[in-house]
């Protein structure tokens, strides 16, 4: 992002706080320091919920959310659930989503570039071959996921692709990240 010294709304962007933010950033690296957090509970069967409030951004504790997000998660009768909510893999697909959407729509406000409208699609591919334990060979998570946009805007497709690129959940699903698992008896 360079343009940080912009005043205007551009995408529904408030481009003079973002070159706030990033001017902070510059000065202060420490800013830039996020946490966020996911309490999940079982239900019943595949039924769990996740709730999520409380962050650490901007060097410090946020406590602007009065309520908690309450997500449910949950599997189709197909796969043995009761389709109380999207299935985790589901899940995945909707936060990549939504955080290249953000990114490419931030990014371009950024940069000047006007958006009209902004859709996607998204597919994944996945063998349950790797989830039941059926095979070692076949990976348990996504072997594919495609992201297909169609987006109205005098930018190049190339541009665009590059400032959805820009996005953590993107950077997530396509870099290994380190995840610890900790298992306490009640």
């Amino acid at each position: 992002m360079s343009q940080a010294t912009m005043s205007r709304v551009i995408n529904g962007v408030d481009v003079e706080r973002l070159g706030q933010t990033i001017q902070a950033v510059l000065k202060d690296p420490g800013e830039a320091k996020s946490q966020f957090r996911a309490i999940n509970r079982w239900v019943s069967g595949g039924h769990n919920q996740s709730t999520i409030r409380g962050f650490y951004a901007a060097g410090q504790e946020d406590t602007s959310r009065t309520n908690p997000f309450v997500l449910d998660a949950d599997e189709p009768p197909v796969l043995l659930g009761q389709d109380k909510g999207a299935n985790p893999v589901e899940f995945v697909l909707h936060a990549l989503a939504a955080c290249v959407t953000t990114s490419l729509v931030y990014h371009a406000a950024a940069r000047g570039i006007r958006l009209e409208s902004v859709e996607s699609r998204l597919e994944g591919d996945l063998d349950l071959h790797g989830f039941l334990g059926l095979s070692d060979q076949v990976r348990r998570g996504y072997k594919e996921i495609r992201v297909k946009f169609k987006v109205k805007s005098d930018a190049s497709p190339e541009q665009l692709e590059e400032l959805a690129k820009f996005s953590p959940v993107y950077d997530i699903v396509s870099n290994p990240v380190p995840v610890s698992i900790q298992i306490e008896r009640k």
